[in-house]
């Protein structure tokens, strides 16, 4: 069992009144107070891995660090991989601080081109491999453990990072987003987008994921067909609102830790595989802390 943090943005964000532009947290690794803050977030994540005796996967916080996003934020394509290098070596100087315990997996986060909730420029499986061999091609020389591509909204653009990572030797753990209907923003099944990746990559991704949903969201998607062990992690939202609701919130919906946690024991009967879980949009610490309860002593 490995647990995740939570959702660093919102976190940082409601919780810490930091500002991230385009939701962008790789933008605090330029601020003089930036980088104690990101170590502050993950600090209590590490305590509940140490509690519980589990590993945990720390995300670097580069999950708008691609090109098109770097770009509307003024980084230069040189200092877009610099940054993305930066995010990676503060969590390894943090690994090395704990002196293994907890055990650390890093991941060098990668997240979609475009709105993580919309498909309206959607690329081809090549484009996608081209435009994202740049940030995992930063990733390959520096110590990431793998690559986690998060809230993914269709298939074509998971098959690209698939593709990418495995030209440069990475393991890559897929992670696609839901609506409240169990289907992908594109409009795709669940099931169907993870054949399609695996058809067309020849298996190659490590395993998938789902995470920014609902447990009740991503319910609805799961059948007992031979995909369904493909699925080995879940990083929920704390809400049960529509992605359209929550872009339109003012305040942060947080939902409850102990119904989030309830949660992902009705599902862990159906996800016979998932061994990897924790949070996303409006959980921190104590979501994941509940969850990790469901799975552990």
């Amino acid at each position: 069992m490995v647990i995740t943090d939570g959702g660093m943005e919102t976190t940082l964000i409601f919780k810490e009144g930091l500002e991230l532009p385009e939701f962008a947290s790789f933008v605090l690794l330029d601020d003089p107070v930036g980088p104690e803050a990101l170590l502050r977030y993950y600090e209590p994540y590490l305590e509940i891995a140490r509690r519980r005796g589990v590993g945990i996967q720390l995300d670097a916080p580069t999950w708008r660090a691609n090109r098109d996003w770097g770009e509307r934020l003024g980084y230069s394509p040189e200092a877009l991989a610099d940054v993305n290098r930066r995010a990676v070596a503060l969590l390894e100087a943090l690994r090395e601080s704990t002196g293994g315990d907890p055990e650390i997996v890093i991941a060098g986060c990668i997240g979609p081109r475009g709105d993580a909730y919309g498909v309206d420029d959607a690329m081809t499986a090549d484009d996608a491999e081209s435009y994202h061999s740049t940030q995992v091609e930063t990733f390959a020389d520096t110590t990431v453990d793998l690559i986690g591509a998060l809230t993914l909204a269709y298939a074509d653009e998971a098959v690209g990072i698939v593709r990418a990572a495995g030209r440069v030797g990475l393991p890559v753990v897929i992670s696609f987003t839901v609506e409240t209907d169990g289907r992908l923003p594109s409009g795709q099944a669940l099931g169907e987008a993870i054949e399609q990746v695996d058809a067309e990559t020849d298996g190659a991704a490590a395993y998938f994921m789902v995470n920014c949903a609902h447990p009740t969201h991503v319910a609805p998607a799961l059948r007992p067909e031979p995909w369904l062990d493909r699925i080995h992690g879940l990083r929920a939202n704390a809400s049960t609102k529509s992605h359209a609701e929550l872009d339109e919130a003012e305040e942060l919906d947080e939902g409850d830790p102990d119904e989030l946690a309830a949660g992902y024991r009705e599902l862990r009967s159906q996800l016979r595989n998932l061994e990897v879980v924790g949070g996303c949009c409006g959980t921190d610490h104590r979501h994941v802390d509940a969850i990790s309860a469901v799975f552990t002593p």
